[in-house]
């Protein structure tokens, strides 16, 4: 059984009905790092909250682990384009809050189990400051003290605490300077390979999709009045090296970039 199950999934939006996806099936297995990649609007957002499920299709239906999940859980970490860290928090308390929040309600924080957990929780959270590069003194800090790929990393360690089977991140790296990109690039690969969790990532960047990606998903539209279907579902070779990357870049922009027709997806297969 896959890990995730994208049952024909079908979703519009407005009055009249705009659709955005049309028909999306895709299986992907425990420990996968998939990327999805598309023009704006093709709905590669909407495909990542629908499996967090923050949204809801119209049709067809989304499991994990075989079961259907209608609201966001601990199974499922979430990292948004823009880092949702707390001002007024610091980074240890960043980085613990979701998962207090998840484990205890507000008579909960009373009882010694609550700090016997809270104990733990900011542990690993140390651990995960140092796995992101931070240093121990940074704990201390609040986000308008860190850089934007500090921040990041903050906010990569968040969704990880909690340990979720499944990590979805929306263009996280899209707002970061290039060297700063090309950094936490490889420090997400590393924590991937580290973890074994099984990692959903939106991106407009092509290199970026085959460098993170043991695969690649392309979201395309036939025509604009049309939702969005998967063009191409391609293999990423592993190590993907230097030599193959132009090829791959160049079949990949082609599919995001083209009106795709039967005939062209058998050339480019």
């Amino acid at each position: 059984m896959p890990l995730i199950e994208i049952d024909n999934i079908h979703l519009a939006y407005g009055t009249p009905a705009k659709p955005v996806l049309d028909g999306i099936s895709l299986m992907i297995q425990e420990g996968e790092f998939v990327c999805v990649l598309g023009q704006t609007g093709c709905g590669k957002s909407t495909l990542l909250r629908l499996v967090l499920g923050a949204e809801h299709a119209q049709r067809g239906r989304i499991l994990v682990d075989g079961v259907e999940h209608h609201q966001p859980d601990r199974t499922r970490g979430y990292v948004p384009q823009k880092y949702s860290l707390f001002p007024d928090k610091t980074v240890l308390d960043n980085i613990t809050f979701g998962a207090e929040v998840s484990e205890f309600n507000l008579w909960g924080s009373f009882t010694p189990r609550y700090y016997r957990r809270r104990r733990e929780f900011r542990e690993r959270a140390m651990d995960y400051l140092r796995r992101i590069g931070l240093c121990e003194s940074d704990a201390a800090k609040y986000p308008d003290q860190l850089s934007g790929g500090m921040q990041q990393r903050v906010a990569i360690a968040q969704a990880l605490l909690t340990e979720p089977r499944i990590l979805l991140m929306d263009e996280a790296f899209s707002a970061l300077d290039p060297g700063t990109r090309k950094e936490m690039q490889r420090l997400l690969r590393d924590l991937w390979r580290d973890t074994g969790t099984t990692i959903l990532f939106v991106t407009h960047n092509t290199r970026e999709a085959l460098f993170l990606g043991t695969r690649v998903i392309v979201l395309a539209k036939d025509a604009p009045q049309l939702g969005s279907h998967i063009a191409l579902d391609l293999a990423v070779p592993e190590p993907c090296h230097e030599d193959e990357i132009p090829r791959l870049v160049r079949r990949l922009e082609h599919i995001s970039h083209s009106f795709v027709t039967g005939d062209e997806m058998r050339a480019v297969r």
